[in-house]
């Protein structure tokens, strides 16, 4: 198979934010994430191997440093704009979260601790972007991931009935605090940005604030943890109470 420099233009161009938002299709490169958009709801337009079509194209369009043997052009969900907060559930509100490797891990730990659903604000990295993609390992095929207005879904989920969870330096401890899965009304988890953390209209939301506490306790050492890794930390103490 010969690929015109206009399809491999086509398929590199999608690297960039503006050209997966004007075609509304997006990269996945690897055998194993290949394998998962094919077995995925998301419908994938065409599927590209090195044996096919050369190793000199697949290093073109190609967004990795080694390229892979295979890549795949898939289209993006119609419903990635969704900003309906169900009547129950553990959910997910990333706010304003920047880097492409957190956001890939935090929606592996979304997917491996069953959250129902993760919302993001609109000031998040792009969910298609080519390295939250390769940091998913597959995750962005099973987690269900909109863009909304965060504070606005918080206060959706506190007129509910439900809580609103957030980690701050004067929170309770997190060992400690009642916490409620969602069972019969929405729970949502707020992971603030990397650098400023939960936003002052989004912290104004929340009706439970958390801390994780260090150990020991008088010696914190590290400034704060990593967005993702304080992500798996409280979704992790969440799910240890339905065990």
């Amino acid at each position: 198979m010969t690929l015109s420099s206009a399809e491999i233009k086509f398929v590199k161009s999608l690297s960039q934010k503006k050209f997966r938002d004007e075609y509304g299709v997006f990269v996945v490169e690897g055998e194993k994430l290949v394998s998962e958009a094919l077995h995925s709801r998301f419908k994938v337009r065409d599927v590209y191997r090195t044996e096919d079509v050369g190793e000199a194209a697949m290093v073109r369009m190609s967004s990795l440093s080694s390229p892979s043997p295979v890549l795949a052009t898939v289209e993006r969900p119609a419903d990635l704009a969704s900003a309906v907060l169900p009547a129950s559930g553990l959910f997910l509100a990333l706010d304003g979260i920047r880097d492409p490797g957190n956001l890939g891990t935090i929606l592996r730990v979304a997917d491996w601790f069953g959250i129902d659903a993760v919302f993001a604000s609109e000031d998040t990295v792009d969910v298609f972007n080519p390295k939250v993609v390769q940091a998913t390992m597959g995750a962005i095929f099973r987690v269900k991931f909109h863009y909304t207005d965060i504070p606005a879904l918080c206060q959706s989920a506190l007129q509910a009935g439900g809580a609103v969870y957030g980690t701050f330096l004067d929170g309770e401890n997190i060992y400690e605090k009642s916490l409620s899965n969602g069972v019969e009304r929405p729970s949502v988890i707020v992971i603030g940005n990397e650098a400023n953390g939960i936003s002052a209209a989004t912290a104004a939301c929340v009706s439970e604030r958390l801390y994780i506490p260090p150990f020991p306790a008088d010696d914190p050492g590290s400034e704060s943890l990593n967005a993702a890794v304080a992500t798996a930390i409280t979704v992790a103490e969440f799910r240890r109470r339905t065990i």
